[in-house]
């Protein structure tokens, strides 16, 4: 029967900085603790005395890799709470804006993290050119990530920390040939996006744990709105999500935890392909099908293939918004004003929007102190993004709050971790069971940075 510690410091090809200590005695994980070292920057308390109209921007500096993602769950919370419902054309934007980011951020991911663990390579820059599959691999990785830049570029303004993307509305829009541009870029990387995925459709490694999987999930597949929905069947309203979370302390990590009916859940690409595929793109679906045949699944190393076909779904229905369509300029929606129904006229009609269901509950509250809560709930790369604002009636964030992805799979993977470590034991070294363990929070794609608001194992 085995007893030893494992400590992993230093983690590479994770976004952010991570140590794992695990214990073990007689065969049997005694804990597992994974740990976010990155300092916390208290944000959250950033946000206190600011101006609504500054928080997008401040809340993007979590994270450069996530930044697109918490200004628009930023923008949909400020919205929420000044009671402005965005117009058709700007949530196509936004949806574009968030395919942009999918692109780059889940390409970076498989590429430069997962995949040289594929090869046996010690990163994705020894990867040799003169042989053909990994010469092919190379430049499909650059060229995604090249396409999910440029339409990131194209609406957002920037790739990181958009520039465009406001409270009301956007304060730029794209012209036809940068338009034309995209929609070539994108068909051209689909080729490499099918080989993307053939690749993790075909990859051996397994580990199954069954778990409760939560996800945002829309009308039609996306990332920015719908009803939160588990494995499980519950379904939760973006405005009371944070009543089903609970938070748990962590003493040894700069992280926070969560729980859901005191069980850990997953959230991330594996969770939103598993309760969510019959909505994905029909041209995805179509393309896709027997690696979605595989879904839903209970093997973490899953959640790679998933990304990889969100990929796919992020390329169809951007192109699809783009083709033949033009973006017009249209003036940013103020607090109180109605939400443009012709994005050619501008808006003059000053009548109060009045919000409906959870939204009017969450923002026509009228407590003594004037205090309007807004939240804002998307899919984020890595899982589901809570932001809450409470604005008085001066326009100043009196409170905030901030739940990313990585927090609430931290539970989750450290049983998973558990569940890895005492399956080896019999058969593998202390070595290749760290590698293993690297492997697997690597399946996670854990950001760290937006986290602790990596890899040190200590055995012992």
């Amino acid at each position: 029967m085995h007893t030893l510690d494992i400590t992993i410091e230093n983690l590479a090809k994770v976004e952010g900085s991570v140590s794992i200590e695990i214990k073990v005695s007689n065969g049997k994980v005694e804990y597992t603790r994974f740990k976010a070292v990155d300092y916390k920057r208290f944000f959250t308390q950033a946000m206190e005395g600011k101006p609504i109209a500054a928080i997008p921007q401040l809340l993007a500096r979590i994270c450069g890799t996530c930044s697109n993602a918490h200004i628009l769950c930023a923008i949909e919370a400020c919205e929420h709470a000044l009671g402005i419902q965005p117009s058709e054309q700007t949530m196509l934007l936004r949806y574009l804006t968030s395919y942009g980011l999918m692109i780059r951020d889940h390409a970076l991911h498989l590429y430069l993290f997962v995949m040289p663990d594929i090869y046996g390579k010690d990163n994705f820059l020894d990867f040799d050119e003169n042989k053909p599959e990994e010469h092919q691999l190379l430049h499909d990785a650059f060229d995604m990530k090249a396409a999910g830049n440029f339409l990131s570029t194209l609406i957002a303004g920037r790739s990181v920390h958009a520039l465009y993307p406001t409270i009301g509305g956007f304060l730029h829009f794209p012209e036809k040939e940068g338009v034309k541009e995209a929609i070539k870029k994108l068909e051209e990387i689909r080729p490499a996006v099918l080989r993307l995925i053939k690749i993790f459709e075909e990859l051996p490694w397994r580990l199954d744990r069954k778990t409760n999987y939560m996800a945002l999930v829309p009308e039609r597949f996306g990332f920015l709105n719908g009803l939160i929905k588990s494995s499980n069947g519950e379904v939760i309203t973006e405005g009371n999500f944070r009543s089903h979370l609970e938070h748990i302390v962590l003493p040894y990590s700069q992280a926070s935890a969560y729980k859901h009916e005191q069980e850990s859940y997953m959230v991330g690409a594996l969770a939103r392909i598993n309760v969510a595929k019959d909505l994905l793109h029909p041209r995805t679906k179509e393309s896709a099908k027997t690696a979605l045949a595989i879904f839903p699944s209970t093997n973490v190393y899953h959640n790679n293939l998933a990304q990889a076909i969100e990929i796919l779904h992020s390329v169809d229905d951007a192109i699809e918004i783009l083709s033949g369509r033009e973006f017009v300029p249209e003036p940013v929606i103020t607090a109180g004003a109605r939400p443009h129904t012709n994005p050619t006229t501008e808006q003059t009609n000053q009548n109060k929007f009045k919000p409906q269901g959870d939204l009017a509950d969450n923002t026509d509250n009228k407590k003594s102190t004037d205090i309007k809560i807004g939240v804002g709930v998307i899919e984020a790369p890595r899982g589901t993004l809570y932001h809450k604002v409470e604005l008085g009636s001066d326009g100043i964030v009196k409170r905030g709050e901030v739940i990313v992805p990585t927090g609430q799979n931290q539970v989750n993977m450290e049983e998973d971790i558990a569940r890895l470590v005492e399956e080896s034991l019999p058969t593998k070294s202390k070595e290749e069971i760290q590698f293993e363990i690297e492997k697997l929070i690597r399946a996670y794609d854990p950001c760290i940075s937006c986290a602790s608001h990596f890899l040190k194992i200590k055995w012992g």
